[in-house]
């Protein structure tokens, strides 16, 4: 099972490290830094990620004898970089003389420079710019025996995901031109007889800004869509600049992979980026963080195809920029880390390599924090470093699952639209939800796209698929055709790529499959809740339900609903397909993807589990597998293992203590 996808030149074992901003520090420090870092064990840095001001004070004059050095000390010491292009933010210099680059909101906001990232991403010239900044560093530092790895601008998409410049109008009609053809199917395709929005031209459309009511529905998908691709469209101008002069070396973006960021289709540049690189960062208001960040990871690994990828950036413990901060507990940093790693993660960084003492993110920890060697945080950099030394036969083994959740970020940007039955329905709550539920059950899940092939999957779940097209319909039935437990949930199917109801009741394009057919919807109000005829209840939604060929698994205890189906399911072919036409509350939920799961004959990964214990498994090519075993709970947890402690290098055989706090990783006999 080896990787399909190139890695970091010269980089073995599993990859440690951070974002080094040398840039911010005098030459004493830097000295420094080279020590520190061979002591934590870092093998890969990211540099110069917003170094263009600092390269380039002024426009075509270069200062490069600082990074010329930083980049040789790196190489001598044996340590890798990740170079950037030094386009993330623009330098004072160039908005000043080109105020005409920066992004506008919705609203005709223009966003000025003082922050990050402060450009429009279909601005011409902003890209005449990033791709003359990208070749000269990339014919400067091609051939240093450093560079492992290309990092293309940073977090694109993160601040400003929507432009609404006159740039972008220009390429939003170019946009539509090349997926349309004529005005006429783009009339047809937006529904434009309503409202009288009928257009003659391309020349006459824009982007959906602030209007006296809602925007055309279609439009706004469309613009979503679009915002992705041109975004995409930026990353490969300066990708291929980077291909030409350094073909040997290979090129990455760090991506926003997990339930917040909702911005662009990441499954749709997989295949542009050499290798998936994610930045992820814990929400320290949640009580049980570890769950989405065990979800982003997966959609990582589900974005690489199941390759094994980079966790670019994550946090040593607080970060700054949440409301209200949290400081990582005992053994938190390390649970955090290994939870990537046990979900595909061949490389673990952070952001940021030393904490900075100026700036916006000063108070944003970093594995060198302020009060530097003698604090707990260096001691976990030195031992989290030491560990992934220990664990470096894990690189390149995969995660094997047998249940899907099959994720669509236009369904996720439809179902979120304007004039919906509920504004209260959040895609990634309803994704969050059974993944839990899964997770509680020590199942493990693989996220993957809509055009996913399922075969081998023993269950499959699509939570709010609102958009789909007939073919991914269809590759849902097969499953369920050919033996696989398929669930589909409320507000699914409902319309096309267009973003046009399917008529004939709902859910659409799930009729036949599901057997039912509704006919209304019925969402309830903010703090209503219906019971169940299992006792248990449920809140934000319900419809009137006919059966046509399934059978009612749960029904309406009370309400105007009452006796009506609320959870139904249809044998189909070797399988079944289960509609799920209620939210029900986590008890709920929990029993009925308990039964769902049996009914699929899946398995935990490793039976009888605490909930807060996470397990998973990795495979190797040879055979070997590895089990990570993540004590997230404040108890003491045995369990059952026979192999090679990697972490401790003791033998393992019979009832193994993961202590409250703690991790262990099992390479099986």
């Amino acid at each position: 099972m080896t990787a399909a996808r190139p890695w970091p030149v010269g980089v073995d074992g599993i990859a440690y490290g951070g974002d080094y901003n040398p840039e911010q520090w005098p030459r004493e420090v830097r000295l420094e830094d080279i020590e520190l870092m061979r002591e934590a064990g870092v093998t890969l840095v990211s540099v110069a990620i917003f170094a263009w001001a600092t390269l380039e004070p002024r426009e075509g004059e270069y200062d490069f004898a600082w990074l010329d050095e930083v980049m040789d000390s790196l190489g001598e010491a044996g340590i890798k970089v990740a170079l950037a292009t030094a386009t993330a933010s623009p330098p004072p210099w160039l908005t000043r003389h080109h105020p005409e680059i920066l992004p506008v909101t919705a609203d005709g906001t223009v966003l000025g420079q003082g922050g990050r990232q402060a450009y429009a991403v279909s601005s011409p010239l902003l890209r005449e710019y990033a791709l003359r900044m990208t070749r000269v560093m990339a014919e400067r530092y091609g051939d240093h025996p450093a560079l492992a790895l290309w990092h293309v601008d940073n977090e694109l998409g993160c601040h400003v995901p929507h432009d609404y410049s006159e740039h972008a109008a220009v390429a939003f009609r170019g946009w539509l031109e090349r997926r349309y053809g004529t005005i006429e199917e783009l009339n047809h395709a937006w529904g434009t007889a309503f409202w009288s929005q009928r257009y003659d031209s391309f020349r006459e459309i824009l982007p959906p800004r602030a209007a006296p009511t809602y925007p055309n529905p279609t439009q706004q998908l469309d613009f979503a869509r679009y915002s992705s691709d041109e975004l995409l469209a930026h990353y490969r101008a300066l990708r291929d600049v980077l291909r030409e002069v350094t073909p040997q070396t290979p090129a990455t973006t760090n991506l926003m992979l997990s339930s917040a960021m909702k911005w662009m289709d990441y499954f749709s540049w997989s295949d542009d980026l050499d290798l998936i690189a994610n930045d992820h960062y814990l929400i320290a208001a949640e009580q049980r963080g570890q769950i989405e960040l065990a979800l982003a990871a997966d959609l990582s690994r589900g974005v690489a195809g199941g390759d094994p990828w980079i966790l670019m950036e994550h946090s040593t413990s607080a970060v700054n920029w949440q409301p209200h901060n949290r400081a990582k507990g005992p053994g938190e940093m390390l649970r955090n880390s290994l939870s990537h790693v046990a979900r595909g993660a061949d490389g673990i960084m952070f952001f940021q390599w030393r904490q900075s003492k100026a700036g916006a993110e000063k108070f944003h920890s970093a594995m060198v924090p302020h009060a530097g060697r003698e604090t707990d945080v260096w001691r976990n950099t030195v031992a989290l470093g030491r560990a992934l030394e220990a664990l470096a036969p894990v690189h390149g083994s995969r995660v094997l699952n047998r249940v899907a959740i099959v994720m669509d970020y236009p369904s996720w940007w439809g179902s979120e639209l304007d004039s919906h039955p509920t504004q209260a329905l959040r895609y990634s709550e309803e994704l969050l939800r059974w993944y839990t539920a899964l997770w509680d059950l020590g199942v493990g899940v693989d996220l993957v796209p809509t055009g996913t092939d399922l075969t081998g999957y023993d269950l499959v779940l699509a939570p709010t698929l609102y958009t789909v097209a007939d073919e991914d319909a269809e590759r849902l039935a097969e499953a369920a055709r050919s033996g696989a437990q398929v669930v589909v949930t409320f507000f699914s199917g409902i319309v096309d790529e267009n973003d046009h109801v399917r008529l004939g009741g709902y859910p659409g394009a799930f009729r036949d499959l599901l057997g039912v057919r509704s006919e209304e919807f019925h969402p309830l109000q903010e703090g209503e809740l219906r019971y169940l005829d299992d006792g248990t209840v449920a809140d934000l939604w319900s419809e009137k339900t006919h059966l046509e060929g399934a059978e009612a698994v749960r029904t309406w205890a009370d309400g105007p609903l009452r006796s009506w189906p609320a959870i139904t399911r249809q044998v189909v072919g070797e399988g079944a397909a289960w509609y799920v036409a209620a939210r029900p509350a986590a008890e709920g939920l929990e029993t009925l993807v308990n039964e769902i799961v049996t009914a699929a004959g899946v398995e935990p990964t490793v039976p009888g589990l605490h909930r807060d214990v996470e397990a998973v498994r990795r495979f190797a090519e040879d055979g070997t597998t590895y089990l990570f075993v993540l004590n997230h709970s404040d108890r003491d947890q045995v369990v059952q293992v026979s192999g090679h402690e990697m972490l401790t290098g003791a033998a393992a055989s019979g009832a193994l203590t993961v202590h409250a706090g703690a991790a262990a990783v099992i390479r099986e006999n």
